[in-house]
């Protein structure tokens, strides 16, 4: 089992998933088992306008511990985080970083 603890820029109370990332895709938007679809599928709404194909950068979250436990970040993500407002040295797309552990990542307002 792996643990998603999510933390809420705009105040709202932090929330902790755990799951079974094999079991992943758990929705249908972003890759299978990244952080936009582990979220999804637990009811917290992260903002995904492209819807989680990489071509915008609305599901920007930070790493906040955990950045081990996330699959490597390939060049498209890089350069589209490249134009994130809020950009951080552990700013990744939700969409894309896959989950494979425990991780804790910040939603921005």
């Amino acid at each position: 089992m792996a643990k998603l603890r999510v933390l809420f820029e705009n105040g709202d109370p932090e929330r902790t998933i755990e799951f079974d990332p094999s079991k992943a895709p758990f929705q249908h938007d972003g890759r299978p088992g990244s952080i936009l679809d582990v979220l999804l599928a637990h009811g917290i709404h992260l903002e995904h306008a492209c819807g989680g194909s990489c071509a915008c950068t609305t599901c920007h979250v930070i790493v906040r511990e955990g950045e081990q436990n996330l699959s490597p970040m390939e060049q498209d993500e890089e350069d589209r985080l490249d134009t994130a407002e809020g950009l951080t040295l552990h700013s990744r797309l939700g969409c894309q970083a896959i989950v494979r552990g425990d991780v804790v990542v910040e939603i921005p307002k």
